[in-house]
C-alpha cells in the first residue's frame, strides 16, 4: 500500500480533474516552501479506508525540466526536493486522444524505478476520433497498471482507487529498458556504467541512477561542470563520456529522446488501431471557427460580453440577499445592544466595512464559473492561438497570453505563470504588464461605482450599460497591458518574438465538481481575506474615523476633524486634480493592502457618517450617490466612478502582487520600476479622463 502519491502528467490531460476527483473536498492549496509555485495536496482514500496523502505536481512533457514548474515537478519524482519527501507510488495521468507523446512521461517515470499507475483518461474522446486502444497489451507493453478513466464523468475512479491500493508494479527496470530500448551499443555501455558509478556513489537510496545517468550524458557539459551536488569524480566521469560519445559522432540528446520514441512507437503500434471516421471531426469543425482570424476575435469578445452581463443579471438577486442579511444583522446588534462605543465598533467598523464587500461575492463567484467553464472545455487555448497574433505585434511570446489570461483572476498566479516563457525578456515584460490586467479583486470596486452612478438602461436592446461599461474597464487594462509591453519590447527589453507553437486539447464536457471545487476555493479565500485583513482594516479604519472625539456638530463634521479626517486633507490637494476629495483619498491609501479594501473604507466612513444606529438599511451606492456638498450640488458624478475605475485599472494597488514580482525577479530593481510606472500612467489617464469629462459637461 502507498504511503505518498505523487499525480503527474502532461498539461491539459486532464490530471487537475482527476485529482479532484480523487479527493474531493479533502485538499488544500499553498505555495512550496521557497518557490512561488502552488502546492496541492490532498488525502485519497483507499478500499480498507485508510487515508495517504496525495500530490498534484505541476504539468510536465517530461523529466529533462525546461521551466521552474518541470523542474520542481521533476525534483519531486526523482527525490531531490529537500521540502517533500519521495512518492512511492506516481498516477501518471495520460490523455488517451494523444497517446504518443504522454508516453514519453511515463517512460522516463518508470525508469526512475518507482511504481506506477497510468490513468488513460479522456478515452471517450479517443474513441470518437476513430482510436481504438487494447488496454491489456498496453499495460503489458508498458509493465504496469492501465486504467481508462473518464475523469469529467467520474468514469473509471473505483478502478483507479484499486489500482492505486495495490501499488502499482515493482519490476526491475535495467531489464525491461534493455529488452525494450535499441539505444546504439557505445551509448548503452557508457549509460549503464555511469549508472553503477551514481549507484555506488549514492547507495541505495539513490535508486533513479539509470535516468539519471541518461539526463547527464544527454546535457550540456558546460552545465554539467556547474552541478555541484556532484563529487569531482563522477564529474570527470561525465566529462570523459562527453568526449567519447561526442568523438563517435552521436548527438547525445537527440539519441536518447529518439530511442526512447522508437520504442513508444513500437509500443504504439501493438496496441491502437484506427478506423476511418470519413468527414472532418466535430472538433475540426468547430476549429474552423473558434481559431478563425476575424470569427474567433469576435467570439471570443461576445463570450467576454456575455460573461458581464450574466455577471450583473444573475447576480443582482444573491447580492441583494447578501445585504439585505447584513442590514438586519446591523439593525439586531444596534437593539440588542446599548448606545456606545462598542456598538459602534461592532456594527459601522466590522459589519459595516465587511458586508461593502462581501456584498460582491456573487459576482466574483460568477467570473470564476465562466472562467472554469471556458477553461474546462479547452477553449482557453484556442484562445491563446487567436491572440498570438496579436501579442506578436506588440513583441510578446503567444505564450503570454496564458500568464495574462490568468491575471483575470489574480496578478499573483499571472505572474507565476510565466515561468513558460522561455526567453527571460518575454518573461519579464509579461510580468511587468501582468497587473494592469484587471483581476477580481477590482470587481468590487468596479461594481460599487458603477452600481452607484451608471443607470442601469438597455443598449441595442440585449447589452445593459453597466455590463458595457463593466467589459470597457477590462478592455482598458488589456488595451494599456499591450500598449505598454510594445513599448518595453520597443526600448528597454529589445527582443524580437520567438515562434508559438501551442498543442490545442480536445472539447470536452466540464466537468462541474471539478469547476464547483473552484469556486468554492475562490470563495473560501475571498470571504477568508473579509474576516481577516478586510475586517482588521475597517476596525483600525473605525478608530481613526472616530477619534479624537469633538463636542457637538453633525457626524459628518466629527468625520472631518478625526485622523481620518485630517490624514485624507493632507493628501487632498494631490488627488484634487484627479476629482477625488479626502475620502476617496483615504479609500486609495488603504487598498494598497488589498484593492478591495477600498470598497470596505468607503462602507466603515459612510457606516460612520451614518446617524442611525444600526447603520441604515441605505446601500453603500445610495449613499455615494446622494452626498452633497454645502451647495446642494452631489459630491460625486458619474464622472468621479469612471475616473476612480480608471485609476484602479492602472495603478499597483497591491502589496501581494509587488511581493511576487520581488521573488520572480530576485530584487527589488523590477518591482520599483513597476510601481513607479504604474502609479504615473494611473495618474496621467485619470487626469486626461477627468479633464475630458469636464470639457464634454459630463461632470457638472
Amino acid at each position: 500500500m502507498p504511503t505518498m502519491i505523487a499525480v503527474a502528467g502532461n498539461p491539459n490531460c486532464g490530471k487537475t480533474t482527476l485529482f479532484n476527483s480523487l479527493t474531493g473536498l479533502r485538499q488544500k492549496v499553498g505555495n512550496y516552501p521557497g518557490v512561488t509555485v502552488e502546492r496541492k495536496e490532498g488525502r485519497l482514500r483507499l478500499e480498507d479506508g485508510s487515508d495517504v496523502p496525495i500530490l498534484d505536481l505541476p504539468g510536465t512533457y517530461s523529466l529533462n525540466p525546461g521551466s521552474p514548474d518541470e523542474q520542481l515537478a521533476t525534483d519531486i519524482i526523482l527525490g531531490n526536493a529537500a521540502h517533500t519527501p519521495r512518492p512511492n507510488l506516481v498516477l501518471c495521468v495520460v490523455d488517451a486522444s494523444h497517446l504518443e507523446r504522454n508516453l514519453y512521461l511515463v517512460s522516463q517515470i518508470i525508469d526512475a524505478d518507482i511504481p506506477v499507475v497510468v490513468a488513460l483518461n479522456m478515452v471517450d474522446l479517443a474513441e470518437r476520433s476513430g482510436m481504438s486502444i487494447d488496454i491489456p497489451s498496453l499495460s503489458r507493453s508498458l509493465g504496469v497498471p492501465v486504467i481508462p478513466t473518464v475523469a469529467s464523468k467520474g468514469i473509471g475512479i473505483s478502478e483507479l482507487r484499486h489500482a492505486l491500493y495495490a501499488g502499482g508494479i515493482s519490476r526491475d527496470r535495467r531489464q525491461v529498458w534493455r529488452r525494450l530500448w535499441e539505444l546504439p551499443e557505445p551509448v548503452e555501455r557508457e549509460t549503464e556504467e555511469l549508472a553503477r558509478i551514481l549507484h555506488h556513489a549514492n547507495g541505495p537510496s539513490h535508486p533513479a541512477a539509470l535516468l539519471e545517468a541518461m539526463n547527464l550524458l544527454a546535457a550540456d557539459t558546460a552545465k554539467v561542470d556547474m552541478m555541484e551536488r556532484y563529487v569531482p569524480d563522477v564529474l570527470a566521469h561525465v566529462r570523459g563520456a562527453h568526449e567519447k560519445l561526442d568523438f563517435l559522432g552521436f548527438s547525445r540528446h537527440s539519441v536518447f529522446v529518439e530511442s526512447r520514441y522508437a520504442w513508444i512507437r513500437s509500443i504504439c503500434a501493438g496496441s491502437v488501431r484506427w478506423m476511418p471516421t470519413g468527414a472532418p471531426s466535430w472538433s475540426d469543425r468547430i476549429d474552423s471557427v473558434v481559431t478563425h482570424r476575424f470569427w474567433g476575435v469576435i467570439l471570443f469578445v461576445a463570450l467576454m460580453g456575455f460573461l458581464f452581463q450574466a455577471m450583473f443579471s444573475w447576480a443582482a438577486l444573491p447580492m441583494e440577499w447578501i445585504g439585505n442579511s447584513f442590514a438586519g444583522l446591523g439593525q439586531a446588534v444596534g437593539q440588542a445592544m446599548p448606545p456606545g462605543e462598542l456598538r459602534d465598533l461592532i456594527i459601522k467598523g466590522g459589519i459595516g466595512g465587511v458586508a461593502a464587500v462581501v456584498t460582491f461575492l456573487p459576482q466574483i463567484m460568477f467570473l470564476f464559473l465562466f472562467l472554469g467553464l471556458l477553461e474546462d472545455t479547452g477553449y482557453m487555448a484556442r484562445a491563446a492561438l487567436i491572440m498570438d497574433k496579436l501579442m506578436s505585434r506588440v513583441g510578446l511570446h503567444g505564450k503570454s497570453f496564458i500568464p495574462l489570461l490568468s491575471s483575470f483572476a489574480c496578478a499573483v498566479p499571472g505572474i507565476m505563470a510565466t515561468r513558460t516563457i522561455d526567453n527571460p525578456r518575454d518573461r519579464l515584460a509579461t510580468m511587468l504588464v501582468a497587473p494592469l490586467i484587471s483581476c477580481s479583486a477590482r470587481l468590487p470596486v468596479y461594481a460599487l461605482m458603477i452600481a452607484a452612478f451608471i443607470p442601469p438602461v438597455m443598449i441595442g436592446g440585449f447589452a445593459s450599460l453597466p455590463a458595457i461599461t463593466m467589459l470597457s474597464m477590462y478592455l482598458l487594462g488589456l488595451i494599456m497591458a499591450l500598449g505598454t509591453a510594445w513599448a518595453l519590447k520597443k526600448t528597454l527589453l529589445k527582443s524580437g518574438p520567438p515562434a508559438f507553437i501551442i498543442e490545442l486539447p480536445p472539447y470536452k464536457i466540464p466537468s462541474l465538481r471539478s469547476i464547483l471545487l473552484l469556486m468554492w476555493e475562490r470563495a473560501w479565500a475571498f470571504l477568508k481575506r473579509a474576516g481577516t485583513v478586510i475586517l482588521g482594516a475597517s476596525i483600525v479604519l473605525w478608530f481613526l474615523a472616530t477619534y479624537p472625539k469633538t463636542e457637538g456638530g453633525t457626524a459628518a463634521d466629527r468625520l472631518n476633524h478625526s485622523y481620518v479626517g485630517q490624514a485624507g486633507r493632507l493628501l487632498e490637494p494631490v488627488i484634487r486634480p484627479l476629482g477625488f476629495d479626502w475620502k476617496i483619498g483615504v479609500g486609495l491609501v488603504a487598498s494598497l493592502i488589498q484593492r478591495e479594501v477600498f470598497v470596505s473604507t468607503m462602507g466603515t466612513i459612510y457606516g460612520i457618517q451614518d446617524e442611525s444606529a444600526g447603520g441604515g438599511n441605505t446601500s453603500l451606492a445610495a449613499k455615494l450617490r446622494g452626498e452633497r456638498t454645502a451647495d446642494g450640488r452631489p459630491t460625486y458624478t458619474a464622472l468621479t466612478g469612471i475616473c476612480i475605475m480608471v485609476y484602479y485599472v492602472l495603478a499597483m494597488q497591491c502589496f501581494s502582487t509587488v511581493a511576487v514580482m520581488r521573488r520572480e525577479t530576485n530584487g527589488w530593481k523590477w518591482p520599483l520600476f513597476q510601481i513607479g510606472y504604474m502609479t504615473a500612467l494611473a495618474y496621467t489617464v485619470t487626469f486626461m479622463v477627468y479633464r475630458a469629462g469636464l470639457a464634454l459637461g459630463i461632470g457638472g
